[in-house]
């Protein structure tokens, strides 16, 4: 892709995604919010269709061991709340697009800004992972507390909560307000590693492509979803583990494995835990259906997206 056109805005469902460029001409004619609510419906879309899997995902980061893997965890949910709890979360996790993905892209903008200065300059790759580190920290912190609610639905019982209000209220009467930001220093800090990886490696591929063509051939859109797709992989990889610390801290208060509170408040007292008990590999643990939820996600996001992309008369670029 030129440097001239923006990329495609698609939400595939993960929480540190980097914004996408938008064309100057985009902006100042407004289509970006177009491009941004064709997005938000698709992610919507391919989240509620993956979400059996990002439950799992929570599930086995929360209260798997060597002993507890995937097939007990889904055969123990399936048992509690029967098939409509694969979906518990999933509303919050609809929910918090809209203004995740709209902070995130006014922050970002605003930080190439800054980092530009009076230049009209295409920025590099370095002030690119700079920018959008700066715009997922920022989005991350306003729009956090919906995450560690997500979470405690996701993990919630049978009717412990009769509502999302009913939650937020439960939870601030156990914890006060610093309970919607626990995990919040091991997520910040998994910015950075997704994001540099994410956009280094999506970058390189995507380079590579257009110069073994030298005509000047514009990469597919199918190309560049592969593109976002390994990058996106190699960067979780990555920054997994504090995902999973991020997990575990959220859901602190409804912990309970093997009959050990886990009354932890650090970082690292989760992680000294974690590797005690199952070694290395379980700060990976929930990282398969992770993986499995790759694929559909981003198959499902870029059909609903074309469909609301055309809807809104937005031009793919």
């Amino acid at each position: 892709m030129n440097e001239e056109v923006g990329e495609e805005y698609l939400d595939i469902g993960e929480d540190l995604n980097v914004p996408d460029d938008f064309t100057p001409s985009e902006i100042a004619s407004g289509q970006w919010w177009r491009h941004l609510l064709a997005g938000g419906i698709a992610g919507g879309v391919s989240r509620t269709c993956t979400a059996p899997l990002d439950r799992l995902k929570v599930y086995l980061q929360v209260h798997g061991t060597k002993q507890l893997g995937v097939k007990d965890c889904l055969k123990h949910m399936l048992q509690e709340g029967g098939i409509w709890s694969l979906w518990r979360g999933n509303g919050m996790n609809v929910v918090k697009i809209a203004p995740e993905s709209a902070i995130k892209f006014m922050a970002y903008e605003q930080a190439k800004k800054l980092i530009r200065g009076n230049n009209t300059r295409e920025l590099s790759i370095y002030e690119r992972f700079v920018a959008g580190s700066l715009a997922g920290g920022i989005s991350q912190t306003v729009i956090y507390p919906l995450e560690v609610m997500k979470t405690r639905l996701a993990l919630r019982k049978t009717g412990e909560f009769s509502s999302i209000v009913d939650a937020a209220k439960k939870m601030y009467r156990k914890g006060g307000w610093k309970t919607f930001y626990r995990g919040y220093v091991p997520n910040l800090l998994g910015i950075i590693p997704y994001a540099g990886i994410d956009l280094a490696v999506y970058e390189t591929i995507k380079n590579s492509y257009i110069r073994q063509h030298n005509e000047g051939e514009t990469p597919s859109v199918m190309l560049l979803l592969a593109c976002g797709t390994v990058s996106s992989t190699c960067g979780q990889v990555c920054s997994y583990p504090l995902a999973l610390v991020r997990t575990r801290l959220q859901a602190q208060v409804v912990t309970n494995v093997g009959g050990q509170s886990q009354e932890m408040c650090s970082m690292m007292g989760v992680i000294r835990n974690i590797i005690q008990r199952d070694g290395p590999l379980g700060l990976y643990r929930g990282i398969t259906p992770n993986f499995l939820k790759v694929a559909p996600a981003v198959s499902i996001s870029y059909v609903v997206y074309e469909r609301c992309r055309q809807t809104l008369g937005v031009n793919m670029t």
